[in-house]
């Protein structure tokens, strides 16, 4: 009981630290992409901050409450979270994905194969977007099915555990389909992150060797804006691969019974929101550029609500 306790308080704050740090980041880029300059990471980063917050409400949110006790999700409930949840792990590896590839195109010279793919608009994307809802949603159909509330069952098996839904053992064929289904895409999806990292990787060094022939000191140190979002994005995508990989080989080693305590279950949970958390800060921290536009933006909205109430109180004094 106290263990669930501690690891119900952790989770309430993790989660909260996350929902807290992902909203700033959304509010933040809408500020930024409300302004003149639509660029189509700005929109890319919005959806993926989304899925995150999607993705901490439908894990990290039940999860802390269950710790604590409370199971009264019922079965749409847990049918509706799991599925959600899923979903958003999903579209944080595709938007990652196309974040990764983006950012390849954009810093590419516009003479070059990359270069050409670069997107007039961020409204170009929004096909792309919704291209990756659907895909997830379809390949992760089948949970709704197999999935049922704790508070269902007669049996004490559940009454100290800190789970909220359980897995009906699914059709063996299906369940395989659907497995390999989801394999496939996060391969799919790595391979061309990897690419398109690998891509940006040579852009970098070739950028760094030309500016390593500069005489002027000032612009030496000269950093574009281009380069500085391709390397938040490569740090970006490591972090995501770091967090990804880790939760595999924990999984692994559950599965084959190497690691079966609460304490490998527990960081298996962490590692499934690790990313969403860690992300954000990652963001603000890089992009420092992120807090500026966004105190810019709220500047100008107050100086034009200001300049709206100072022409009413004219007309009615008229």
């Amino acid at each position: 009981m106290a263990l669930n306790f501690a690891k119900g308080t952790t989770f309430m704050f993790l989660t909260g630290m996350g929902i807290a740090g992902n909203t700033f980041v959304l509010v933040s880029y809408i500020y930024v992409f409300r302004g003149s300059e639509k660029k189509p990471i700005h929109l890319i980063l919005i959806h993926l901050v989304s899925a995150d917050i999607l993705m901490l409400f439908t894990k990290g949110t039940p999860r802390t409450i269950a710790s604590f006790g409370l199971r009264n999700l019922g079965d749409v409930g847990c049918k509706m979270v799991v599925y959600l949840e899923r979903v958003a792990r999903g579209l944080s590896i595709s938007t990652t994905s196309l974040l990764t590839v983006v950012q390849a195109i954009t810093i590419s010279p516009r003479a070059s194969r990359w270069g050409r793919l670069q997107p007039r608009s961020a409204w170009r994307l929004l096909p792309l977007l919704l291209f990756c809802w659907i895909l997830n949603s379809l390949i992760s159909m089948n949970l709704p099915f197999y999935i049922k509330s704790t508070n269902s069952l007669n049996t004490s098996e559940f009454s100290e555990s800190d789970n909220y839904c359980y897995f009906i053992p699914e059709n063996w064929i299906i369940g395989r389909i659907f497995t390999g289904l989801m394999v496939f895409r996060d391969a799919v999806f790595q391979g061309v992150m990897g690419g398109a990292s690998g891509h940006m990787v040579f852009l970098l060094h070739k950028h760094h060797q030309q500016v390593l022939h500069l005489q002027t000191s000032k612009l030496l140190h000269r950093t574009p804006p281009e380069v500085k979002a391709a390397k938040s994005v490569l740090l970006l995508m490591l972090c995501f691969l770091f967090f990804y990989w880790a939760d595999c080989f924990v999984s692994l080693c559950s599965f084959f019974s190497l690691l079966k305590d609460c304490v490998s279950g527990s960081a298996h949970e962490f590692l499934t929101v690790g990313y969403a958390i860690v992300s954000p800060f990652l963001l603000i921290h890089r992009d420092g550029y992120l807090v500026e536009s966004c105190r810019a933006q709220r500047k100008k909205n107050f100086e034009k609500l200001s300049i709206s109430v100072i022409l009413l109180v004219c007309l009615k004094s008229c």
